[in-house]
């Protein structure tokens, strides 16, 4: 009786174990489904990702604890190998689909911002820009307080930095005006920025940088460049750095005027190494009001003027006819204007001009000139004979600004008339020179009676090219022969008739 009490007692024992075997089973299998429900995946989790990534990470930390427990029942030798490996299978699915999430608020609120974007001048005068950009994502810390994450998985992913951020700089029509046309960063820390510089291949004062980052997100934001406060200076520029101009007139040279001060925005202009035989002064392109002094805007970095210059009518010592004249023009801040301006007149040396650390531009001018040839006669009509030659004078005068050569005086007279020209050519003539030039043209004895033309034609040379005068016409009347007999027997028989009618006059009176 004792020992089949005992019996029953370990009877009801064991059912009692194996009943709570399988309601923990039931258990595990509830939760197990609860965990791979989880997994499975939300369409509004693209659109709402961090609620995704709050899902995700509760799946995963449902399947890490059935696993753990699977791993328990399995080591008490309760439960199947493949019970296990399922249950392993899950929660790999489950961290995974956790990472991913991850990983897509990560990306999503990556951002790089340009922090500063600095537009100088080389040395070598060409125009750079640093641009500085940075990591603003700045989510360590806040993802870590919205999910609870944790923290050596987090760090796993970096998500303080960025990885493969390239950065090129564009115009207004999207073409890379950047020199080298694409930088590339390999990482951009958080708190950490990264300063690159490119050569601008197009002078602007707003670009677009664009940024392409991460997995393929792109950000172009359209910057103003700031200007390099360090400099205080204003850099100049000219299309027209060398010209010629002719004595007696005029040339201009247009400047562009960029600043780079961040103390200054008053300046004064400035020649130096220009003869003062030339007079010079700044206008307005726009209003053609002279300037003196100008002043930048808050609106406006740069600005425009023009240079002109008036040449004397003659040569001198210091304006040499062909010989270059390099001058400087300077931009030079308002407070040293007043020191700058007691030294006029004096000859500056390159290196003297650089350690004034202001903004100057070499220019150069080359004076020219043309020859201008005048002709003149003092009479163009003449009464002659047939056979009789005719001498009239000519004088050459070079009213231009540079030296005539091979001055050549051609004589056009009518048909089988002779000419003679004295000198025939001038090698050269001088500015204001003048040289007299005799011509003579003999008619041919049977030439009829009437008027007849002579044309003139003066050419000569001017630095090679030509200077035509204008042409004189002569004109020359030819009398016919006058028979001396007949005026002579006329005059006779005048005298005769009239002498008759005084005689008989006489008589008729004495009656």
């Amino acid at each position: 009786m004792l020992i089949s009490n005992l019996n029953n007692f370990v009877k009801t024992v064991i059912a009692k174990k194996i009943a709570a075997s399988i309601f923990s089973l039931i258990i595990f299998l509830v939760f197990a489904q609860y965990a791979s429900a989880q997994v499975n995946y939300n369409q509004r989790d693209d659109q709402y990702r961090l609620l995704g990534l709050k899902r995700a990470k509760e799946a995963y930390e449902v399947a890490r604890a059935e696993y753990e427990r699977q791993k328990s029942l399995f080591e008490k030798g309760l439960i199947a190998q493949v019970e296990l490996n399922n249950a392993r299978n899950r929660y790999a699915d489950s961290e995974v689909n956790y990472q991913q999430s991850l990983l897509a608020v990560l990306f999503e609120k990556q951002y790089v911002s340009v922090a500063r974007a600095v537009k100088f001048q080389s040395k070598e005068g060409r125009r750079r820009v640093r641009v500085q950009l940075a990591n603003t994502s700045g989510g360590s810390a806040e993802f870590r307080k919205l999910v609870n994450l944790d923290d050596e998985l987090f760090r796993s992913l970096q998500p303080d930095i960025i990885n493969d951020v390239y950065v090129s700089l564009l115009n207004d029509q999207n073409t890379i005006i950047s020199n080298p046309y694409e930088r590339k960063i390999e990482e951009l820390q958080f708190g950490k920025p990264v300063e690159l510089q490119f050569e601008l291949l197009q002078d602007l004062d707003a670009v677009t940088v664009s940024i392409t980052y991460g997995n393929g997100a792109q950000r172009t934001p359209k910057i103003f460049l700031q200007k390099d406060s360090s400099v205080n200076k204003v850099i100049l520029q000219s299309e027209q750095f060398s010209q010629e101009a002719e004595l007696g007139g005029s040339a201009t040279f247009t400047l562009s005027l960029e600043l780079f001060s961040g103390v200054n925005n008053t300046f004064k202009l400035e020649v130096v190494n220009l003869p003062q035989q030339i007079t010079r002064y700044f206008t307005d392109p726009g209003s053609q009001a002279r300037l003196s002094q100008f002043k930048f805007t808050e609106s406006s970095n740069t600005r425009r003027a023009a240079l002109q210059v008036f040449l004397p009518d003659r040569p001198s010592d210091q304006v040499v006819m062909d010989k270059p004249i390099p001058f400087y023009v300077l931009v030079v801040p308002q407070e040293q204007a007043q020191s700058f301006g007691a030294a006029n007149g004096k000859v500056w040396a390159p290196e003297e001009i650089e350690k004034l650390n202001a903004g100057f531009i070499r220019l150069e001018l080359v004076p020219a000139g043309k020859g201008k040839l005048l002709v003149r006669a003092p009479q163009l009509f003449f009464t002659n004979k047939a056979g009789q030659s005719v001498s009239f004078n000519l004088e050459v005068i070079n009213e231009g600004t540079r030296r005539l050569d091979n001055v050549l005086v051609q004589v056009d007279p009518p048909m089988n008339w002779e000419k003679n020209i004295e000198p025939s050519v001038i090698s050269a003539l001088s500015i204001a020179e003048e040289k007299r030039m005799a011509i003579s043209v003999k008619p041919p004895d049977d030439v009829s009676a009437g008027r007849y033309e002579v044309r003139v034609r003066t050419t000569a040379l001017s630095d090679n090219q030509p200077v035509i005068a204008e042409d004189k016409t002569f004109t020359i009347e030819i009398q016919s022969e006058t028979n001396l007999w007949g005026i002579t027997l006329i005059t006779l028989l005048v005298l005769g008739l009239v002498l008759g009618i005084v005689v008989f006059g006489v008589r008729l009176s004495r009656r």
